[in-house]
């Protein structure tokens, strides 16, 4: 009677044991559905980016190999042109209108990644302490950055006019109340490099409070435990954790600042006497106001070339942090 009793639940075991295999196989079978439907699922993603893709590819970046082209024409925007080779260019280089131009881009850039960057760290480094107000004070100054900068450069174009609130404000407190802010070479250009930095150091100031969230309060509380001072503390162990954030914020500003066009445009439209002309608004005016497409299109890739050596330094320079 045991034998008997022995064999059916040999029996079963077997059966149990077919029936995990099947089990099994069926459970693999099942778990490699969702790797192919994951794998499906990726492909598929990409094909609501392509719309975007598209477009970026076929008015940006076709916009730009057009230009290239068109920069060694004569074409002068309605009817054929010829090829003309480097014309273009030496005459932008021969040009006293293009070489100011180009100095009035630098010099743009450079104040302006100056300035946002000294500023806009200054800011950060004190708006993040533990006030009462930061909160508010940090949306305050980084209001201007969501503005229109046509809209911002018409208001600090009243601000600077000979009967306005500056001049005003300058006699009021027995100062000389009758410069020309705008109208004067010597002062036009600080005009418009007030306005970019006050407009932009919002930006930066955001930036830098991303990278000064990433440094440990540990290193800060231990230095002030031996007596550092917050001179000390600051150049010593935060600006060198900061670096990272230094060169991405000076690229940024390096490009914004190349491409300065709208609070130029408004402000003085490149005057007077082509003192505040820059090349973005020197393209603007060859190409839209003097019909020369040609001659624009070779301003603008240079401007294009200066652009994109910035970018390329900033590249350079992250990888050489990182390694």
């Amino acid at each position: 009677m045991s034998s008997l009793a022995t064999k059916p639940n040999g029996a079963e075991a077997a059966g149990s044991a077919g029936s995990n295999n099947r089990s099994g196989r069926a459970g693999l079978r099942r778990g490699a559905r969702p790797t192919r439907g994951r794998a499906g699922t990726r492909v598929a993603s990409w094909w609501w980016a392509v719309p975007a893709v598209a477009l970026t590819i076929g008015i940006q970046y076709f916009g730009v190999l057009a230009g290239s082209v068109f920069a060694f024409t004569d074409w002068r925007g309605i009817g054929p042109f010829n090829f003309v080779g480097f014309e273009n260019f030496v005459l932008a280089f021969q040009s006293p209108e293009t070489l100011r131009a180009l100095w009035n881009t630098l010099f743009l850039a450079v104040l302006f990644v100056l300035l946002t960057n000294a500023i806009g760290l200054g800011l950060a480094v004190a708006l993040n302490r533990q006030l009462r107000l930061r909160h508010v004070l940090r949306v305050l100054i980084f209001l201007p950055v969501v503005l229109s900068p046509l809209a911002v450069a018409f208001v600090w174009k009243f601000i600077f006019q000979p009967n306005g609130p500056l001049n005003g404000f300058l006699r009021a407190v027995g100062l000389d109340g009758t410069t020309a802010w705008l109208g004067d070479p010597a002062t036009a250009i600080w005009t418009i490099v007030v306005v970019v930095v006050w407009q932009n150091i919002g930006l930066t100031m955001v930036i830098y409070l991303a990278g000064l969230a990433n440094v440990p309060p540990e290193l800060e509380e231990a230095s002030a435990v031996d007596g550092a001072g917050a001179a000390t503390r600051f150049w010593r162990i935060v600006f060198p954790l900061l670096r990272p954030t230094v060169v991405i914020a000076s690229a940024l500003t390096l490009i914004q600042g190349l491409r300065i066009f709208d609070q130029v445009l408004a402000l003085t439209g490149g005057g007077p006497f082509n003192s505040t002309q820059t090349l973005a608004t020197l393209v603007y005016k060859e190409t839209f106001v003097n019909g020369k497409f040609g001659y624009g299109s070779a301003l603008s890739l240079v401007l294009t070339i200066l652009i994109t050596i910035a970018a390329v330094l900033q590249v350079v320079l992250l990888r050489q942090r990182e390694d």
